[in-house]
């Protein structure tokens, strides 16, 4: 009968402060603690969110050991996210994985936040019990990153392009600003997207060559647009929510699609992922399944609980690092910017 493998899974990397406990690649517990403070300033303030992180690391733990009903010492291992993020937010995670390693003498295991999110595509229940197979694409989108990345292996992996500049989850996030909804805007944007018409206005789409995205300029010419409209009739924002909020979610998707296409076209490969908090937009999820109808690919959408940052993901993936012996040292510090 083979090993039981119990791995704790820890993430702090922005404003989210979670655990997990994976047993041989069944999640037992997957625990949240969000931060409520950062609604105050439109956005997430940094120290704030070190600060939460060092209230709430010890309950979530706490939390997330009970419900799965296992006691500190049956661990096996601890994984952390040791970037990329906020350095603040990734250096209390990283110094109480490193102190709970130390105290219970258990390998340690450093886990990128990017690799994290294309892995938890293997919790055994992340997508029905179905997971993609080598090699498959993975289009991975946050509020911090938007990559294409080839998947040949769990931690073989190649990224085929990427933004150059802001990331997809920004330019939703920005846009929200624009329109005066609370932080965090995404999830309204898409809630209002449902009841609005997705061709009532036109943004522009930058011509990016390769594989490569850009929102900035998405972003710049959005904010023009609303500006110039509400010289015109100051309530405009209010009368056209739904419009055009489904219409700059169409043009983000769009640009997204664009490149994904081309992808499938230079890599012959029609097994889809997608990963990231962007991932759990509505709009997104249900382009991919009518893209996988039209063109026979097959696509693979993790639950919501698993798109958004997690504890889940980090724990799959040091339970798969655990396999190998791939562990940290206590000298590991976090990283800030951590390519995949």
């Amino acid at each position: 009968m083979s090993k039981t493998i119990t791995i704790l899974g820890i993430e702090s990397s922005c404003d989210d402060t979670a655990a997990a406990v994976i047993q041989n690649g069944k999640i037992l517990a997957n625990v949240v603690a969000n931060q409520q403070v950062h609604q105050l300033y439109g956005g997430v303030v940094p120290e704030l969110a070190s600060r939460a992180h060092q209230q709430n690391i010890i309950p979530v733990v706490d939390q997330a050991l009970k419900k799965a009903n296992i006691k500190k010492e049956e661990l096996d291992a601890v994984a952390f996210t040791r970037g990329p993020g906020l350095m603040g937010s990734l250096l209390v995670g990283t110094s109480f994985a490193k102190a709970f390693s130390m105290g219970l003498n258990i390998p340690l295991i450093e886990v990128n936040h990017m690799q994290g999110h294309i892995l938890a595509h293997f919790i055994e229940d992340a997508n029905n019990g179905k997971h993609p197979s080598f090699p498959f694409l993975c289009l991975t989108v946050s509020g911090g990153h938007t990559q294409i990345v080839l998947i040949k292996d769990h931690f073989d992996m190649a990224v085929l392009g990427e933004t150059i500049d802001d990331a997809a989850g920004e330019a939703f996030d920005k846009a929200a600003k624009i329109l005066n909804l609370p932080y965090p805007g995404g999830p309204l944007i898409d809630k209002y997207a449902k009841e609005g018409d997705p061709k009532a206005f036109q943004f522009s789409k930058p011509q990016i060559p390769d594989l490569n995205f850009s929102f900035s300029g998405l972003k710049t010419n959005f904010m023009n647009f609303i500006n110039n409209e509400c010289a015109k009739d100051p309530e405009f924002k209010e009368k056209n929510i739904e419009n055009i909020c489904a219409s700059i979610q169409s043009t983000i998707i769009d640009i997204l699609m664009a490149k994904l296409k081309k992808a499938v076209a230079q890599t012959g490969i029609n097994q889809i992922a997608i990963a990231g908090g962007v991932s759990a937009n509505s709009g997104l999820r249900q382009t991919l399944l009518n893209y996988e109808k039209e063109h026979g690919w097959q696509v693979y959408i993790p639950k919501f609980e698993y798109c958004t940052d997690n504890a889940a993901m980090i724990a799959v993936t040091g339970y798969y690092k655990y396999l190998k012996n791939d562990f940290a040292t206590q000298s590991t510090a976090p990283s800030a910017r951590y390519a995949i």
